[in-house]
């Protein structure tokens, strides 16, 4: 083998490490996930009180935005990002849970909010009050004539237990979401949509 020869076949050679290494260390950049979650139970009506009220077991239902429903035996980890328990949401932070969880509700449209606002200025839990808030006109729900239903244009940014993002929009808060809500539904299940970015982006799309 000549000196030119010896030449060609060290550079192919190098050029296959190259490539090798270069495919090793690609990194695989995982898709936005968009779904919907219908009939998420939060903690459904199962008695009476000895007032004539309905009451549940007074414990949350657990979902991580990456793997769906998480067993409440979980509850003090960080594999879930949001709780529900009636019409209260808590985040995987602060006062509720280990994570770096948070939230912050905005009006917009939800389609339109294509990423995380610079604006937006996440809340965690605390023990006495709530990232997401409570109460009738003050967070995701209003209360009319007995029914619960989402109030218009408000969408819940959420920051998840391991530091992600994702965007929420309750649709419903009866069983079957049902169009038109009556007294006769039942209700404390959550259909709604969301949007989770599992990189380390603020970006929705």
């Amino acid at each position: 083998m000549n000196s030119l020869q010896k030449i060609a076949l060290s550079a192919l050679v190098i050029s296959t490490l190259f490539i090798a290494c270069k495919k090793d260390d690609e990194v695989v950049v995982q898709p936005v996930k968009s779904e919907t979650v219908k009939d998420l139970a939060a903690d459904p009506t199962t008695n009476v009180s000895a007032t004539g009220q309905p009451t549940g077991t007074g414990k949350y239902t657990f979902f991580s935005f990456k793997n769906g429903i998480v067993a409440s035996s979980d509850s003090a980890t960080t594999k879930w990002d949001i709780g529900v328990r009636a019409t209260t949401i808590i985040t995987n932070g602060g006062g509720s849970g280990s994570g770096q969880g948070g939230a912050v509700v905005i009006t917009g449209i939800f389609d339109e909010i294509k990423e995380v606002p610079a604006s937006a200025t996440f809340a965690q839990d605390t023990k006495t009050t709530f990232a997401i808030p409570t109460g009738a006109g003050n967070g995701w729900y209003n209360y009319a004539n007995g029914i619960i239903t989402p109030a218009a244009g408000k969408v819940i940014l959420i920051k998840t237990a391991d530091g992600k993002y994702a965007k929420v929009e309750i649709l419903s808060y009866y069983k079957g979401a049902p169009t038109t809500p009556t007294t006769t539904d039942v209700a404390r299940y959550y259909t709604f949509r969301y949007v989770y970015q599992p990189e380390a982006s603020t970006k929705f799309n």
